[in-house]
Parts: C-alpha cells; sequence; structure tokens
C-alpha cells in the first residue's frame, strides 16, 4: 500500500476509490520509528508514505482559533497539540504541515496555505500565523516581497 502527496491511498497500484474504506484505513495507521504501518489487533502491514499521511484541504478562522479540515475529515485546531510547521526545499519552496495525531502529519493545501499566508502577521522579525495563543513562524520578515 501507498499514500501519495496528495493524500490518495493506493493497493497494488490502483487508487482506492471508496472513501469509507480509506477512512477506516486512515484510523490504523502508525508511526513507528519513522516508518508507517496499518495496524490491527491481529496484523502490521507496512505503507509507504511519499511525504505526509494526510492533507489539509480546508482552513478557516474560528475566533482565535485556525480549524483544519484533512482530506479524511479529521478536524484538528492548531495550537501547541497540533503545531504548524513550514519546511523549505533548496530552491526555498514550502512545504506547510500539522501535527493532526501520534506523529501523524498533514501537508497543509496550497489553496489554505494561501489563506495561512493572507492572515499573516510579524511577530519577532518572522512572519506567520498564530492561533490558540501560539505563534507558528513561516519564514523571516526580511524576505517577503512587498
Amino acid at each position: 500500500m501507498e499514500i501519495r502527496r496528495d493524500g490518495t491511498w493506493f493497493y497494488l497500484g490502483t487508487p482506492i476509490g471508496r472513501k469509507p474504506l480509506v477512512k477506516l484505513f486512515s484510523t490504523i495507521l502508525k508511526l513507528e520509528d519513522g516508518k508507517y504501518f496499518l495496524v490491527t489487533p491481529v496484523e502490521k502491514v507496512g505503507i509507504r508514505v511519499v511525504d505526509a499521511p494526510f492533507v489539509a484541504v480546508d482552513v478557516s478562522r474560528e475566533g482565535d482559533d485556525l480549524v483544519f479540515t484533512t482530506n479524511v475529515e479529521d478536524m484538528v485546531i492548531a495550537g501547541p497539540d497540533h503545531p504548524i510547521r513550514v519546511v523549505r526545499d533548496e530552491i526555498g519552496e514550502p512545504s506547510p504541515y500539522i501535527h493532526v495525531r501520534a506523529g501523524l502529519e498533514a501537508l497543509i493545501d496550497r489553496k489554505s496555505f494561501y489563506r495561512l499566508v493572507d492572515e499573516g502577521e510579524v511577530e519577532d522579525e518572522m512572519f506567520g500565523v498564530r492561533s490558540k495563543g501560539v505563534f507558528f513562524p513561516f519564514i523571516p520578515a526580511a524576505e517577503l516581497e512587498l
């Protein structure tokens, strides 16, 4: 099995088209020593994850909170228990993530990241967003193109 960067689950090279089945599998997904497994009481099967196991497909502002919805319908509020982090590749392109549960993250999709950038602010010379009283830095403010 494999989960691609866009959140599509595959079995033997074929996409799993039944969303309820993908949701079910997502509930038994575990991360152990940097490897992903589907774990049931009687079986443990390795699964390849290309980037992150989930994709955050929506974000909304509810009061002071940023609420994310994943492709498997998990809802997560960014904060101390669910931090946002941004990794930049060798040419500086950002890949933003939010912690969902038990070490499992969701890649924040492009439209949701643009919404976050629209809400961004500068704090301590860093540009980022705030949720649940926590500031999540994206890039140094000096790198902003105005």
